[in-house]
């Protein structure tokens, strides 16, 4: 008997009401078959079984409060299952599979665990380890790619690496072996040895009829129409308006994969026309391609989530853009007289820090700068903290990490904290935290060379600006001589739902104002 454990569902959530048993005590259930409905303070989820077997205790009921990495429920396997096992209902010291013991070392897996919500693949970025290395608890042993961020996954034991299951480059499934490693037998958690012959024979025979009846479960599954799939896979098959039941899998035991639904030999019962057209219109142009020099690639990860998060602002934000010019001068000379001092300090002082609480400075007085729009126009949100997100081009994609509260941070505190998220941005190690909560964003295209740009607005977000590079150019003073002076470029697009051009010309004059007159700022400063 072994306990099952629920699993994290989800960044910093730590528990759940369980809604709904979608088993009882004394079924037998299979791998990957949904046994419970949780829902957390984001979403309702449905957990699966991790291995096939007959359920023996229910730790909670319907409506209490189930705790992440406590045990939800216990369930009797088969001997061939290859899970450790305990007698007592405690948590499985290891989710891997049996040990084979070799004197007082055991071989065990390291089973990939929830990196975060919806989250059930992720990219092998680097091994930290390789095979033969003695590693440590908590040492960082592979970093992965998800469509969020770069994770570090830590081991949980110490012991030694005795093999790598992927490569670099490769895809990494959740709840399946990362690596294999030896670890000290007293760390394992087994099933302890019965002395009594007669109790061994019994519980093999239990354990054969125990397979023969998981097997026929798998079999009566399939006849009944529950096709063995992972909640991903079924939620996709419903947008999809595919019928499960009516495909052959791929998988392990016949488990429906993500690739299965893409197959242009699907016959559901439930695939709408539309679906149709869509599958042959796919299977058109894959015919029609050609190969030659021509060279595919994987859009996953950041990249991924980007794109969607484009296509959504694109096609459901209404952008207009303000361009306008910004003389620089004055800047230029107050950053000169501060870096040093900030230097001193040990922080490099670069123009964004003005640019950032200048833009404080002015949203105090356009809060409609400030708010979102919720998705059928009904309500605005005005939000009182000024969360300034900086899109960065880091080396896993474009990431846009946000400072918190800037309404209430120094020039000083803000130069810190831009300084931070951007090294940790271009190393790929943002925290989810920094990414979440942004409330108006700042895109720099000058470092690179750019001047105009028709910025996207990162949604829900109603407003962000372009800097272009700063450029020596020809003005006119005011004895009509001509002057050099130094220009910078700016871009707004702005949410036209609520936004409209005469305000955000009015926002951007406030800002201008504070940048080309910085003195002017330490009248609003408190």
């Amino acid at each position: 008997m072994i306990t099952f454990i629920l699993p994290d569902i989800g960044e910093g959530i730590v528990e759940c009401e369980l809604l709904e048993w979608l088993v009882a005590e004394g079924d037998m259930i299979v791998e990957d078959q949904p046994v419970a409905e949780v829902m957390t303070d984001k979403a309702t989820v449905q957990i699966p079984a991790m291995h096939s077997g007959k359920v023996i205790k229910l730790y909670y009921k319907a409506g209490e409060i189930a705790k992440v990495h406590e045990p939800l429920f216990a369930l009797e396997i088969a001997e061939d299952t290859n899970v450790v096992q305990s007698n007592t209902p405690e948590p499985e010291k290891i989710p891997a599979t049996s040990p084979t013991t070799s004197h007082d070392s055991a071989a065990v897996d390291f089973i990939l665990p929830d990196i975060g919500e919806g989250i059930v693949e992720c990219e092998v970025v680097t091994w930290l380890i390789k095979e033969g290395d003695e590693i440590v608890e908590d040492q960082p042993v592979v970093e992965v790619m998800t469509d969020k961020a770069l994770v570090e996954i830590p081991s949980k034991y110490s012991g030694k690496v005795s093999k790598l299951y992927y490569a670099q480059g490769e895809i990494a499934k959740v709840h399946t072996a990362l690596f294999a490693m030896l670890v000290e037998e007293s760390t394992v958690v087994a099933t302890p040895h019965t002395a009594n012959n007669s109790q061994d024979k019994t519980v093999q025979s239990d354990n054969r009829q125990l397979s023969n009846k998981t097997a026929d479960n798998i079999e009566q599954a399939v006849r009944t129409g529950k096709a063995l799939a992972s909640p991903a896979v079924r939620r996709l098959a419903r947008e999809m308006e595919i019928d499960l039941a009516s495909i052959q899998g791929s998988g392990d035991k016949g488990r429906v994969l993500k690739c299965d639904l893409s197959s242009p030999n699907l016959t559901g019962t439930n695939l709408s026309s539309s679906n149709s057209k869509q599958a042959t219109q796919m299977t058109q142009i894959q015919a029609s391609h050609v190969t030659g020099d021509v060279r595919k690639e994987a859009i996953r990860g950041i990249k991924a989530a980007m794109a969607k998060q484009m296509m959504h602002a694109v096609f459901t934000v209404p952008h207009f853009t303000v361009s306008d010019e910004i003389e620089f001068d004055k800047l230029i000379e107050v950053r000169n007289q501060l870096k040093d001092n900030f230097a001193k300090q040990g922080v490099k002082l670069s123009f964004m820090p003005f640019f950032i609480k200048a833009l404080s400075l002015a949203l105090k007085q356009f809060p409609i700068i400030n708010s979102q729009v919720n998705a059928d126009c009904s309500e605005i949100s005005y939000f009182d903290d000024h969360n300034v997100g900086l899109a960065v081009d880091s080396k896993i994609g474009l990431l846009v990490p946000n400072i918190k509260g800037v309404q209430h941070m120094s020039l000083f505190e803000i130069a810190q904290k831009t300084n931070e998220l951007i090294e940790l941005a271009r190393e790929g190690k943002l925290k989810n935290h920094d990414l979440k909560g942004g409330t108006i964003s700042i895109s720099n295209i000058g470092v690179l060379g750019g001047t105009v740009a028709t910025p996207v607005i990162n949604a829900p977000e109603s407003a962000i600006v372009a800097l272009g590079k700063i450029q020596r150019l020809p003005r006119f003073d005011a004895n009509d001589k001509v002057v050099a002076v130094n220009i910078m470029q700016v871009s707004w697009s702005g949410d036209h739902r609520i936004i409209d051009g005469a305000t955000m010309v009015r926002f951007n004059n406030l800002w201008k104002s504070y940048l080309e007159n910085p003195l002017t700022m330490l009248l609003e400063l408190k």
